[in-house]
């Protein structure tokens, strides 16, 4: 039975087309029809995938072919900045003071050492063995910087020539040319540096350059379109403050590269810009003699056993406030930093032993003025109604004032005698008393002038407590002491006053009792009542002494504001810029800072109580036999005290007095006094600006006199007109044009 039933089973399976109404030929013509509706499908797919990619491949080469072309551009080519020359700096005639010069440098292509086997230590071995230097030391330089890489390594393009080694011998640099096959990726070529013609003349108001630092490239992107590895900027004067200009502008070379890193051809190339030329205020000669004249007095206070190892002097154009010559001792070249300077040097000319010779005392170094201070006292007396000019004033030897005596120099008295004589022969006493007495008459806080600081108003007005505005960098404030400085101080030490106070000073009392006594008193009054303006810091301030202080750029300005007829300019050194080429001039004008705050009458009265201290004052020996019937001077002695210091030496003047030219003024810190010291070397400065013979009297000359020499400024004027530049490219003299 159940064979039977799977018999018809199977049977219906095999025999389903003999079933009613069944069509044996429907499964074939539906296969096939399937059959074709697939090809259709895949044939449309095909067409529209085809329109699609004819669609793209017309956008990317039409619409897209210049973005396309750029971005294989950029995976295929690398961009080389070309630096420019750097501009020259010339003083005021057109001579060179900085320069540039090529010098011969060793230079290795990173790709090519890369791309041979030993990734080029065969070659830097033997480069090393030809300069003489150590292998390990060239093996450095052409490192790339970065994130773990120490120094030396290199910081710029990998497409850059990298600099092995400066100034070579063109011996060396024959046989790296001649012998090629031994040195594949090395070359010898002429490179630019900067080149100080007059050594170490105004070095600190030049500066120097120096390679732009990993830091700087990491901290600021925009500068990798400025400058290659091999540029240099400026790090301090001249060539720091107008880099921009001195550099120029850089030009570019776009390289095209193989994937292996070979170069293959310049795809375009953009020229450099030379930079442009500064003409500055400086006069090559004048400021060759400030600085022999500084020397001299330097040596001679040494020899006469002071301890003295600084000075500085300035000369100022009274007229437009253009520096004429600005001297810093001690001093160093600036070609130290050429090539790159070793540690030993570096740390030399950060030294105090050295004498820290970077700074300069000109408009860095702060010292009391002393008497030199005093024409701005006497105006204040003046002014606010403290003193009168037609006046009579005591000047004894010592005076009782704030509760303890305050002594004239030497102890010296002159009776009663007006203030013009009281500059003359810079009577202290006379001051104190007028400090004293300005200092009472405004000092009552129930009074509406109670803030009023007659002193302090006109210091700030003849420019002291502030930078002057010079353009050079790192410029002093000096300080100026008045109520608002005085807490402020106050407010910044009091905690440490306090502490030594309580603690005493046992380091010193152990070799000097009187004087840890001395201090432990200073600080616990001022750690109690250290805010309050006194009596005494008047007093004190009154002849420049105290916690007065100035730079001698200061000084100089404030002079030649008295010379002028009471306009404070700012001063400059930069007088005008130069294109390359001669077409374009930029004159750098005069700026007026202020006017000094007194009357006409006052004024003259200073600049004629100046005149008779080098005739009959204080200066008077030392411009003894100076033909002062040919040119006159005005000025002021100043011998300023410092708390365990030997005195410096201050003097302040201006000439032609009757007619000013010039404002020069000399500090020679720890030397003595200012009519022995730095008087005679504001003398030589004049003799050798008007070509004066020194004599052989007083302290300002040589023994036994010599001849005229020829004037560093003829005619007694620096040059109005401007020096220009020649079609050769050379620089002509302003009488040339």
């Amino acid at each position: 039975m159940r064979r039977l039933r799977r018999r018809r089973i199977l049977s219906g399976r095999r025999h389903r087309s003999d079933l009613p109404g069944a069509d044996p030929a429907a499964p074939g013509i539906r296969a096939h029809g399937r059959r074709r509706g697939s090809v259709l499908a895949v044939q449309l797919l095909v067409m529209a995938l085809f329109a699609a990619l004819t669609a793209r491949m017309w956008y990317m080469q039409v619409p897209m072919a210049e973005h396309y072309h750029e971005l294989a551009l950029a995976s295929h080519t690398q961009k080389l900045i070309v630096p420019a020359l750097r501009g020259r700096i010339l003083d005021s005639h057109g001579r060179p003071l900085v320069r540039n010069r090529t010098e011969l440098t060793v230079t290795a292509d990173f790709h090519t050492l890369l791309n041979q086997d030993d990734d080029g230590a065969a070659v830097l071995r033997r480069v090393a063995e030809l300069l003489d230097q150590p292998f390990e030391k060239l093996q450095k330089r052409v490192r790339l910087c970065g994130p773990e890489t120490g120094r030396p390594c290199w910081q710029g393009s990998p497409y850059q020539p990298i600099p092995l080694a400066e100034d070579i011998d063109p011996r060396v640099a024959l046989q790296i040319r001649e012998r090629k096959s031994e040195f594949p990726g090395v070359s010898a070529q002429q490179m630019a540096v900067r080149e100080y013609p007059n050594g170490d003349l105004a070095a600190q108001m030049l500066g120097y350059l120096q390679p732009i630092t990993q830091e700087e490239f990491e901290a600021r992107e925009e500068l990798r379109a400025e400058f290659s590895g091999v540029d240099r900027v400026g790090r301090d004067g001249l060539e720091a403050v107008y880099d921009d200009r001195l550099r120029g502008d850089s030009g570019s070379r776009v390289l095209a590269v193989s994937s292996r890193g070979d170069v293959r051809g310049t795809v375009r190339a953009t020229p450099p810009e030379p930079g442009m030329h500064l003409v500055t205020t400086i006069d090559t000669e004048v400021q060759q003699i400030t600085e022999d004249a500084l020397k001299s007095a330097v040596e001679k206070a040494q020899k006469q056993g002071k301890p003295t190892e600084s000075g500085a002097a300035v000369v100022l154009d009274v007229r437009t406030g253009r520096v004429i010559a600005m001297a810093s001792l001690p001093t160093y070249n600036p070609e130290v930093w050429n090539g790159g300077i070793d540690a030993e040097t570096y740390e030399k000319l950060l030294s105090e032993d050295a004498g820290e010779p970077l700074i300069s005392r000109a408009l860095q170094g702060r010292f009391p003025p002393g008497s030199t201070f005093k024409p701005t006292t006497l105006a204040a007396a003046v002014e606010s109604g403290a003193a009168s000019l037609d006046g009579s004033y005591s000047c004894p030897g010592s005076i009782g004032l704030a509760g303890r005596s305050w002594q004239n120099f030497a102890g010296g008295g002159y009776g009663t005698i007006s203030l013009r004589k009281a500059i003359v022969v810079s009577c202290n006493t006379v001051f104190y008393q007028l400090g004293n007495d300005m200092y009472h008459r405004f000092r009552k806080s129930d009074s509406k002038q109670s803030r009023r600081d007659p002193v302090s108003a006109m210091a700030h007005g003849f420019g002291y407590g502030e930078p002057t505005g010079i353009d050079l960098p790192h410029e002093s404030g000096g300080r100026l002491p008045d109520r608002q400085w005085k807490r402020e101080y106050w407010q910044d030490t009091r905690e440490h006053s306090c502490k030594m106070a309580e603690r005493g000073y046992d380091d010193v009392r152990e070799e000097n009792p009187s004087r840890a006594a001395y201090l432990e008193k200073l600080a616990r009054e001022h750690c109690l009542v250290g805010d309050e303006w006194g009596a005494s810091d008047a007093i004190n301030r009154s002849i420049g002494q105290g916690d007065m202080l100035v730079t001698p750029l200061q000084l100089a300005r404030a002079y030649a504001a008295i010379a002028n007829g009471g306009t404070v300019y700012e001063p400059r050194v930069a007088r005008a810029f130069l294109s390359a080429d001669g077409k374009g001039v930029e004159e750098v004008e005069p700026v007026k800072a202020g006017e000094l705050p007194m009357s006409d009458r006052t004024l003259n009265y200073i600049q004629s109580a100046l005149t008779k201290v080098p005739k009959d004052g204080t200066a008077a020996f030392a411009f003894e036999g100076f033909p002062q019937g040919e040119v006159s001077i005005a000025g002021k002695t100043g011998t300023a005290a410092m708390q365990g210091r030997e005195d410096s030496a201050w003097f302040a003047s201006y000439a032609p007095a009757d007619d000013p030219q010039y404002a020069v003024v000399a500090m020679i810190p720890q030397s003595g006094t200012g009519g022995v010291n730095a008087a005679p070397v504001v003398r030589k400065i004049y003799e050798g600006i008007y070509g004066f013979a020194p004599s052989g009297g007083g302290q300002g000359g040589d023994s036994g006199g010599s001849a005229p020499t020829e004037p560093a400024l003829p005619g007694g004027e620096p040059p109005t007109a401007l020096p220009s530049v020649r079609p050769d490219g050379s620089i002509a003299p302003p009488d040339d044009n």
